[in-house]
């Protein structure tokens, strides 16, 4: 692998608090025919689907868990009133199919709100 497209594991895993949990977040589909028409932000994708590794760090459990977050949003507004999440990530924030770790809250925010699942 050249050093071009090594990506040090730090940016892409996420932990919560307590350092119990690792979270890695993989784009599995984005909207190919959104528009972004905000030029602020440069381009940018909506991202439709993800898959959400979960690693315990106490047991060396690994789960994993398919999440529609276009549902997630959608069911937000309905049962909230509002939505919380971004789900636009910019083409630099995506490296080899995973989200870096800074954008996993905006992504996670309204499951979290729903208690799809719980830390």
């Amino acid at each position: 692998m050249s050093y071009d497209r090594f990506v040090d594991d730090r940016l892409l895993t996420s932990r919560d608090a307590l350092n119990k949990i690792q979270i890695k977040v993989k784009m599995i589909d984005y909207d190919e025919n959104a528009r972004d028409f905000s030029q602020r932000f440069g381009s940018r994708l909506l991202v439709k689907k993800i898959l959400l590794t979960i690693r315990h760090l106490d047991t060396e459990e690994i789960e994993e868990r398919e999440l529609d977050v276009e549902e997630i949003e959608s069911r937000m507004r309905k049962e909230r009133l509002f939505s919380s999440s971004n789900r636009w990530v910019s083409p630099s924030e995506i490296k080899n199919g995973y989200i870096v770790a800074s954008r996993h809250l905006d992504l996670l925010a309204d499951a979290v709100a729903l208690d799809i699942f719980v830390f």
